[in-house]
């Protein structure tokens, strides 16, 4: 048993089944969180700003492991204030993070952080990997290149740092497969804009074990593709979906249909439209195995 897991930004779905998992591989778990929760078995929750290192700081002494999830939503519309929400939240925490770790006498073993895998360009054909995959352009690109920069230039040599390029989570009790559920179950299922864009995903399962994998091979760092081996489309994705929750039929959304209802729910349609081709080639060479690696006996373990 490892001793002492600190996870920032713990209290959402993700931080959840992070910590279902490594409950009883560690000693103690600490979440960093801007709201105090009832302490439950060996999990507690120490208050951070993210911004200051006072108060928390000396938490990272003697830890093993550090894995960093905060930041704030992209699911909302990209005006200036949200965009400097969703960039700041992310770098900002971050580099404070670094910044705590770099002024310990001894240092966490190995700190894991998000990013995305939307970081590689739009692709309908070309798989993107963490060797040959293409670096994309627009806001979110933008956020994910300065979001790793900043891990990726923090003084913190004694400490093996990952770069956990997700893509969507699928899980049972929260994500994005909730709100998919629903608007299939309306009868609105059916494709997005033309259907081809690929589809990147994770069960839930798979992405806490790649975490875990991760963090025992003790020479693994740098960036990770933490996705599903087996790429499937929207068009696919929404007919396994109807597959999966006997709904007869799944009205398609077009580009423009998509546009009025994304303003209208205060959200983009880069979330639904951007074709995200991105293959685990690293975990797959370093021998991580996947449990759900196809995806409608991934939704039958979720929803049915």
């Amino acid at each position: 048993m490892m001793k002492k897991l600190i996870i920032a930004g713990g209290s959402g779905f993700l931080g959840s089944i992070l910590i279902n998992h490594f409950q009883n591989q560690f000693e103690e778990i600490v979440l960093l969180s801007r709201k105090q929760k009832e302490p439950s078995h060996n999990v507690r929750t120490v208050l951070w700003d993210a911004k200051n290192v006072a108060g928390w700081k000396n938490e990272f002494e003697d830890t093993d492991v550090v894995i960093n999830m905060a930041g704030r939503s992209v699911d909302c519309r990209y005006h200036k204030k949200n965009r400097d929400a969703i960039l700041n939240s992310r770098v900002d925490t971050t580099t404070i993070i670094g910044k705590a770790i770099s002024q310990c006498s001894n240092p966490p073993q190995v700190w894991l952080n998000s990013s995305t895998a939307t970081i590689y360009r739009h692709s309908l054909e070309t798989p993107m990997t963490e060797v040959n995959g293409e670096v994309g352009t627009g806001f979110s690109v933008e956020v994910a290149k300065a979001w790793e920069q900043a891990f990726f230039d923090s003084n913190t040599h004694l400490t093996r740092k990952v770069a956990l390029r997700t893509s969507i989570v699928l899980g049972k009790d929260g994500g994005a497969l909730q709100p998919i559920k629903k608007i299939t179950q309306l009868g609105l299922g059916g494709k997005q804009g033309d259907g081809k864009q690929k589809f990147s995903w994770i069960h839930q399962d798979d992405f806490v074990r790649s975490l875990d994998f991760l963090i025992k091979s003790d020479t693994l760092k740098g960036p990770f593709n933490i996705v599903s081996p087996m790429v499937t489309t929207n068009s696919e994705l929404m007919k396994y979906m109807r597959s999966v929750l006997k709904v007869p039929f799944g009205l398609p959304a077009s580009k423009p249909l998509l546009e009025i209802g994304a303003f209208i729910i205060r959200t983009e349609t880069e979330l639904l439209l951007k074709s995200r081709y991105v293959i685990p080639e690293r975990l797959i060479k370093a021998g991580f195995t996947f449990t759900h690696p196809e995806l409608k006996k991934a939704l039958y373990n979720l929803l049915a």
